[in-house]
């Protein structure tokens, strides 16, 4: 093969045009497609920024023309040649360069390739197994690049914007203390340490909480995160997330903060401009409307609770739910009295993917109200159920009965599906909405005590007085989400900073005195010593490139991702080490293959 030599790059692959015909130029990159015409070879050569054609003429370099009949698809050259411009019925309207081809008079073969394993000139359906495994030639893909270069403006974006904005950028440790935060941590022996354990973060939240303490007053982090979770399309056990904290402030100018952030991202990213303010929604109206906290509204197929209405109807089902605490909800999916009964029973197997014990369900047609279910209503129930839910003929309504999370669970998923099959989501469409007043606390009935809905730093909407006694449930927290296209982007809250308050919370989560002093010590101290009104928010990066991309997995916006089964095809991690490394860290290596 040979060496670049003296051919050092004048321009890239994107940037030739009509203002540099005659002009000697020198380029690199990698073959992506070879067409022989007539004995003159024409060659598309890529780089990261485009594609220019290069023309190898056998009656203007012979030598070099017979060395061109030797490339094939992804070799690595650099060539040597004068810029022409294409015959006008030749010119490629659909390239940056399609004005243009360079005729070459020095060739240098830097590296030859195999035949990838799939196509690189042309997208076509790989697994993604096979992807993975050949990240680094699936990272040639136009698409797959262009991701990546979106992501890199989108990030500057971010770091211009905060920078402005009186941040500081700080790093804080990779290595923590494990701590109870909700998902499970990656745990790293340590050898020093024999027996002791640092865990990777969560998330920098104590740190950054800390930071406010130590008067830094705005920071902020481009930061990996790890959970030992279990995944999904939007999940991967190391993410990255836009972490951010400020002193001094209230829900409103982090969400002002928060909403001039975004704004910066869309217009280097999309040259679009959101206007602000986003709209806002409160917990309990979310769950009520769209059962879920992050609602798409980019259309309609809203939640009605019929409970009210149906607490006196003789349907078996609905009333033994009414009875054991359970609600009723219906959604009018206007227009489809129509679909067929395989329409319906495919309808009824996705609602049973989320819990659904069956689905009842109604078609409207002009004189009746056809179901095999309609008969246990009287006509006053049917005119509460037309009045409540709008219902005209043509629609049909479908019916969710169980427990209040079960139906929200059931009825959420259900009309993101109708949404998909009836084309009711506007491309090129971004619906921001902010979510408050979350609850302060769940019951986790396999623990058997609450925990905090977002994490146990949060502040109660009652942050400054006693927590009063009654249902914890009933408690809310100053916390708030932002929700784009139905996907939680970003979360954050306005953070205790008080002592008492921050024990307080502890105990309503079964955290007793001695578990606070062992697990979170350092920060009870630290609130003791000045600590003043703080709070933050966090974004994740992967999940809004994917949303900016149109991608459909958080994997394609990821350089290196791993699998749903946590994998890594391309290095093949996890993989086992020597029983000398687990020696030295004290860990017995006695279980099975």
């Amino acid at each position: 093969m040979d060496t670049l030599g003296s051919l050092r790059r004048t321009h890239t692959c994107s940037q030739l045009g009509a203002d540099n015909v005659d002009q000697e130029v020198i380029l690199t990159g990698w073959v992506l497609r070879r067409r022989d015409h007539g004995g003159v070879i024409f060659i598309d050569l890529r780089d990261r920024w485009g594609i220019t054609q290069i023309v190898f003429n056998p009656e203007y370099n012979a030598a070099v023309h017979a060395k061109a009949h030797q490339l094939r698809s992804e070799w690595v050259l650099a060539v040597r040649g004068t810029v022409f411009r294409r015959p006008p019925d030749m010119e490629n309207p659909k390239l940056q360069t399609g004005a243009i081809e360079v005729l070459v008079s020095e060739l240098r073969i830097l590296n030859a390739s195999e035949t990838p394993p799939f196509p690189i000139d042309e997208y076509m359906e790989v697994s993604d197994n096979l992807r993975l495994q050949y990240r680094y030639l699936d990272l040639r893909r136009p698409e797959m690049a262009n991701n990546l270069v979106l992501r890199h403006r989108a990030v500057q974006a971010v770091r211009s914007f905060l920078n402005d904005n009186g941040f500081l950028e700080i790093e804080t440790p990779m290595l923590t203390r494990s701590t109870p935060e909700g998902a499970r941590d990656y745990l790293v022996p340590s050898r020093v340490n024999p027996g002791r354990f640092y865990a990777l973060p969560q998330s920098p939240q104590l740190f950054k909480q800390l930071l406010m303490i130590a008067g830094m007053d705005r920071y902020y982090q481009i930061v990996k995160c790890f959970r030992d979770e279990d995944l999904r399309a939007d999940r991967q056990p190391e993410f990255t997330q836009i972490d951010m904290e400020l002193s001094f402030v209230d829900e409103e100018d982090i969400i002002t903060i928060s909403e001039g952030m975004i704004r910066a991202v869309f217009r280097e990213t999309l040259g679009i401009d959101p206007a602000p303010p986003f709209h806002r929604m409160s917990y309990d109206e979310a769950m009520r409307r769209f059962g879920t906290d992050r609602p798409d509204t980019r259309f309609g197929l809203e939640l009605v609770d019929l409970t009210e209405v149906l607490g006196g109807c003789t349907f078996n089902v609905f009333k033994t739910t009414i009875d054991n605490g359970g609600i009723i909800k219906a959604i009018n999916a206007r227009g489809c009295a129509g679909f067929s009964r395989k329409d319906l029973d495919d309808l009824t197997d996705y609602a049973a993917r989320f819990g659904a014990r069956g689905m009842a369900w109604i078609k409207i047609r002009e004189n009746e109200w056809q179901s095999p279910i309609t008969k246990f209503f009287s006509d006053q129930e049917i005119d509460s159920m037309r009045e409540a839910l709008a219902a005209e003929p043509g629609d049909l309504i479908l019916f969710g009965a169980d427990r209040e999370a079960v139906v929200n669970q059931v009825l959420s998923e259900l009309r993101l599906e109708l949404a998909r099959r009836l084309q009711l989501i506007p491309a090129d469409t971004y619906d921001f909405l902010w979510i408050t007043d979350f609850p302060l606390v769940e019951y986790d009935s396999a623990e058997k005590r609450y925990a905090a809905l977002h994490h146990p730093f949060t502040a109660p909407q009652e942050n400054g007085g006693d927590i009063p006694a009654g249902d914890p449930a009933r408690l809310r927290s100053r916390a708030y989400d932002l929700v784009l296209n139905g996907n939680e982007i970003g979360g954050g809250s306005i953070r205790i900073h008080q002592k008492d308050m921050q024990e307080k919370i502890f105990a309503l989560l079964g955290i007793g005195p001695e578990e606070a002093r062992e697990k979170f010590g350092f920060l009870l101290r630290a609130l003791e010593l000045g600590a003043p009104p703080h709070g933050g928010i966090a974004f994740g990066v992967d999940r809004l490139m994917m949303i900016l991309t149109g991608s459909s997995s958080i994997r394609d916006v990821i350089a290196f991702p791993k699998t749903q089964k946590a994998t890594c095809p391309l290095t093949d991690a996890p993989a086992p080490v020597e029983r000398k490394q687990l020696t030295e860290l004290s860990l017995r290596p006695d279980w099975k293959e």
